[in-house]
């Protein structure tokens, strides 16, 4: 009974922080998607000048942890004169990363439309671009879709890394009612459990957005 009185005087804190995590993500998702596609197209070209840089920022960011580059980003770059507030530079940080991961599954992506699309296209008189936006992109974004939704489970739980720049998400709002209450395991209880929804919800709506692009794919 004591835990169910604590869980209910920390709900709407707790809450709060959710709401604040979602946002962060979906913002962390759109910006990651808006890195990711261009970098993908870089890494494909034949041009080692173009796809060179794009590849050392794909491993850069997947081999370093996504707390020293927060750290680089919130508490570094001040040093050189460049700031940003904590919002920014939390969802900064989580687009990089995810930006790299994004390309990775839209490179594989693109890789996985039959080489015939692409002569098809040609023999239409579509060009490279074109070809590549109207008749390939389409049918990798089918393709992509599982390990995009993945990226976003993902940024759901790595949300709570920008706790450590003081910007109020789920983890940190579970933080700042463990200070008041000294009741760390149910609320971190609580906490595990909200994480664990929000992943379980959004892992329905990848399964309802497969289906709708299958549907879409092989009308009847």
């Amino acid at each position: 009974m004591e835990w169910l009185q604590l869980l209910h005087e920390a709900a709407p804190v707790m809450l709060r922080g959710a709401g604040y995590t979602v946002l962060f993500a979906l913002a962390a998702m759109l910006g990651g998607l808006l890195i990711g596609f261009p970098v993908a197209v870089l890494r494909m070209l034949p041009y080692r000048l173009l796809a060179w840089p794009a590849h050392v920022y794909v491993s850069l960011m997947r081999g370093t942890p996504l707390l020293v580059q927060m750290f680089v980003i919130y508490y570094g770059l001040p040093s050189v004169g460049i700031e940003f507030s904590p919002v920014t530079a939390g969802i900064l940080a989580l687009s990089l990363n995810s930006g790299a991961f994004l390309s990775e599954s839209l490179r594989g992506a693109i890789g996985a439309v039959s080489k015939g699309q692409w002569a098809a296209s040609y023999s239409l008189g579509l060009g490279y671009w074109n070809t590549l936006y109207y008749v390939v992109l389409p049918q990798a974004l089918r393709v992509a879709v599982p390990a995009m939704s993945n990226t976003l489970i993902s940024l759901i739980k790595d949300t709570s890394l920008v706790s450590v720049i003081t910007l109020t998400e789920l983890m940190l709002s579970t933080k700042e009612v463990i200070a008041t209450t000294f009741q760390p395991l149910p609320l971190y209880l609580a906490a595990a459990a909200i994480y664990w929804l929000l992943s379980l919800l959004f892992e329905a709506l990848q399964r309802r957005a497969e289906q709708r692009l299958n549907r879409a794919h092989h009308p009847r």
